[in-house]
């Protein structure tokens, strides 16, 4: 191990993970369960409920966008993530240039940052129930909740920065010990929400009457909306779009032993992104028909307090697993934030760099609207770091095919790749203009950009490197 990576803490950001630092499948699925069996999960499945999805396009749905992913992951991310076990971050630089990279990783850890900063929101909703303090969704995006609220923020994102400081092992084998009983709480949570609206034998189930009358209610306060099988599918597969199709993941999996640790993320997707995102919408639908009045906000909106609608429906326990939940999304999301943040500044320690991914994670928990926005922002963060992995893939897989030198900005000494710039910003800029400007549905850009972005850094490659005689290897 190099002196520089000694001194980080062994996390090998600017050199291959060696064998004696692989770990086994173990790892993985924990990490997947605890990342994917969380805090987000008591977000995002109210937001289905809310947005109008029928019951039927939900199951079905979620259970075709989460096969998907799985796959992305094994077959797209893991066997590059093995053969050259860097993280996405120093791998970029091989290839885009040191000074494109420090922009990239701005963006990239200042996104993940956001994500982990709804995660904080999340896991302080839960510990202000027992104490009455309110969860106050202003109607300013960047509006601030009431101060007790706000107070919490700060100490539960101080509590997930220091778990996350510790590296890569702590996460996992924090991740390990809550995932089994935050899984079997979700399930309890489902249950529970059934039994409490009379749903309790095929017929009702079938006949889904629980379901509708919710979205008829929160439709009422909150106006119209419809979310269909096809936005459901393409959710479910992209909302993590930058950790598979943006080769966020090779940062994980680089300390994968076997390519049979890609199948992880399906304990995250099925128990996760279908199980608790049904069970979490269970609970808003029990507690509309239950105590409607405590789901709607003083603006006469329905709101989702997850710790709220986890403590009426199985009490302390639900409180319990709504914070830790919090914890293993916001743990290893700070984790990669830092890594990202470390690639800005090389000769600066990864722990530090994850201190401040948690201060900012933390200023962005509390503002409660970003938790609110999680159906729109996950969509939109896939789209600007989703389409930086076609760059990888591409020279992974096809440049030198094409005659053109692989990890370009290495063999160079360039230190911007212009073809990696134009590729990724010109996609990325018109997705945002159709996304922000006219309304289009943010997870389905994911797909056109990374496609265009790896066609165009092909083409563009072709017309920018100069033959292998004319350049300098540095």
């Amino acid at each position: 191990m190099s002196e520089e990576n000694s001194d980080a803490g062994g996390e090998f950001e600017r050199e291959p993970v060696p064998e004696s630092a692989q770990m086994g499948n173990g790892k993985f699925w924990g990490m997947y369960a605890g990342e994917h069996a969380a805090g987000t999960e008591f977000m995002i499945g109210p937001l289905f409920l809310a947005a109008g999805a029928s019951l039927s396009d939900l199951l079905l749905g979620l259970l075709l966008g989460n096969l998907l992913a799985v796959l992305t992951w094994r077959f797209l991310v893991v066997p590059i993530a093995m053969a050259k076990r860097m993280t996405l971050y120093y791998q970029l630089e091989r290839i885009a240039g040191g000074s494109l990279v420090k922009f990239y990783n701005l963006v990239n850890g200042l996104l993940f940052c956001f994500l982990a900063g709804a995660m904080v929101t999340v896991s302080a909703s839960a510990v202000g129930v027992p104490f009455e303090i309110s969860f106050d969704v202003p109607e300013s995006f960047f509006g601030l909740s009431n101060p007790s609220f706000t107070l919490l923020v700060v100490i539960v994102g101080a509590v997930i920065t220091a778990v996350a400081a510790g590296g890569y092992e702590r996460v996992a084998r924090f991740a390990n010990i809550a995932a089994p009983w935050m899984i079997a709480v979700f399930a309890c949570c489902g249950i529970v929400s059934l039994t409490q609206m009379g749903a309790t034998n095929a017929s009702a189930l079938s006949e889904g009457k629980f379901w509708s009358d919710a979205i008829a209610f929160v439709q009422e306060k909150n106006g119209p909306g419809t979310f269909g099988f096809w936005q459901i599918v393409v959710f479910a597969w992209l909302c993590n779009g930058a950790m598979h199709f943006g080769m966020a993941d090779l940062t994980i999996f680089r300390f994968a032993k076997s390519k049979s640790a890609g199948w992880a993320p399906a304990i995250g997707m099925f128990l996760g992104h279908y199980m608790a995102w049904i069970a979490a919408a269970l609970l808003l639908a029990a507690l509309i028909k239950l105590q409607p009045a405590l789901v709607v906000g003083e603006d006469g909106k329905v709101t989702a307090n997850p710790g709220l609608l986890a403590y009426q429906a199985i009490g302390w326990t639900g409180i319990i697993c709504v914070v830790i939940a919090g914890w293993t999304t916001a743990n290893p999301t700070i984790y990669r934030a830092g890594l990202a943040f470390q690639g800005m500044f090389p000769r600066s320690s990864r722990t530090a760099m994850t201190l401040v991914a948690g201060v900012v994670a933390t200023i962005a928990g509390a503002f409660p609207n970003l938790s609110a926005q999680l159906l729109d922002f996950v969509g939109t963060y896939g789209t600007v770091l989703g389409t930086m992995g076609a760059v990888i893939v591409v020279d992974f897989y096809l440049i030198q095919k094409f005659g053109l030198r692989a990890e370009y900005a290495a063999v160079t000494g360039a230190r911007i790749n212009a073809a990696v710039l134009i590729a990724w910003v010109l996609p990325v800029a018109v997705a945002l203009y159709f996304i922000l400007a006219k309304g289009f549905f943010a997870a389905y850009a994911v797909i056109p950009c990374w496609f265009t972005c790896g066609v165009l850094y092909l083409l563009l490659s072709k017309m920018i490197q100069r033959s292998p005689a004319e350049e300098t290897i540095t």
